[in-house]
C-alpha cells in the first residue's frame, strides 16, 4: 500500500444504518490523474473527506502518501493540497498577500514563500495585477490561483472537488493544462467533476452508485466496456440504477 499515492481497501462509512461509503476499493498510482465520479448522493464527498483526513472511517483500511487514515491525520494534511469550487481565496486580500497566507499555512518557510510567489505570479502573468484584491478578479482568474496555492507547497497529492464549476469552456481547457503540469512535476491528482468531457481528461476514472464503486477502468476501456462513444452514456448508464441522491 505504501508504494501508492492512495489506497483504499473495504472503506467503510457508516451513520446509523446508512452506508454512505459502502466497502470501497482502488488504488491510485503516483503521478496519476484519477477521476472519482458519481452522482449527487453517490457518497463522493463522504470519501474525500476520510481521504483528506477530515472524517475518520468506520471500517476497512487506507492510506493516503503513506499514511494511515485512522492514525496519521496530521501528517495526511501536510502532504496534500485541496481546492474546490466552494473554495474561496480571502477576497479582501491581494493576489500576493493570499499566496504568502497560504504558504505560511502550508509551512513553507519565508524564503521559499517569497521564491516561489515570485516564480508563480510570473508563470501567471500577473505581475501588474499581484497587489490587486482577489476579488476583483475574474471567477477563472480566481480558480486558477486558487489551483496554484492548493499546490504551492508542493503536495504529494491535490484533492479537487469540482474544481471548474461555473467557468466557460475555454478557462476549464487552460485550467486542465495546469492539471497537466502538475500531473507532469509527480504531483498526484485525484479530481471529482460533473463534466462527463473534462472525465475525458483523467488516466483512470472510477463511477460511484449507492456508496459503491461500480466502475473503475480508462476512459477508453469503459467506453469499450459500455460500447459507446461519450463517456456521458457510460455514467448515464451506470447511475441510473442509483437508489439514492443525498450524500
Amino acid at each position: 500500500m505504501e508504494n501508492k499515492a492512495i489506497s483504499c481497501k473495504n472503506l467503510t462509512k457508516q451513520f446509523g444504518d446508512f452506508k454512505a461509503v459502502d466497502r470501497v476499493t482502488f488504488d491510485v498510482e503516483q503521478g496519476e490523474i484519477f477521476g472519482f465520479l458519481g452522482a449527487n448522493g453517490a457518497g463522493k464527498t463522504t470519501a474525500m473527506r476520510i481521504l483528506c483526513g477530515l472524517s475518520f472511517p468506520t471500517s476497512g483500511e487506507a492510506t493516503v502518501a503513506g499514511f494511515d487514515v485512522y492514525k496519521q491525520q496530521e501528517q495526511i494534511k501536510k502532504n496534500i493540497g485541496y481546492m474546490s469550487q466552494k473554495f474561496s481565496l480571502y477576497d479582501n486580500l491581494t493576489i500576493l498577500e493570499n499566496i504568502v497566507f497560504y504558504g505560511g499555512v502550508y509551512g513553507v518557510s519565508r524564503v521559499d514563500i517569497k521564491i516561489r510567489s515570485d516564480e508563480l505570479i510570473s508563470t501567471l502573468g500577473l505581475e501588474k495585477e499581484a497587489k490587486k484584491l482577489v476579488g476583483e478578479l475574474p471567477l477563472g482568474w480566481k480558480q486558477k490561483l486558487a489551483f496554484s496555492v492548493a499546490i504551492f507547497h508542493r503536495p504529494k497529492i491535490v484533492f479537487l472537488d469540482e474544481p471548474t464549476g461555473g467557468v466557460d469552456p475555454v478557462t476549464r481547457r487552460q485550467f486542465w493544462d495546469m492539471i497537466y503540469q502538475a500531473a507532469e512535476s509527480g504531483i498526484t491528482v485525484f479530481v471529482t467533476t460533473h463534466y462527463m468531457d473534462e472525465a475525458e481528461y483523467c488516466d483512470r476514472i472510477s463511477v460511484m452508485v449507492d456508496g459503491r464503486v461500480e466502475a473503475l477502468d480508462s476512459p477508453t476501456n469503459l467506453k469499450n466496456k459500455f460500447q459507446t462513444d461519450t463517456m456521458d452514456n457510460v455514467f448515464y448508464q451506470l447511475a441510473r440504477g442509483a437508489k439514492r441522491a443525498d450524500s
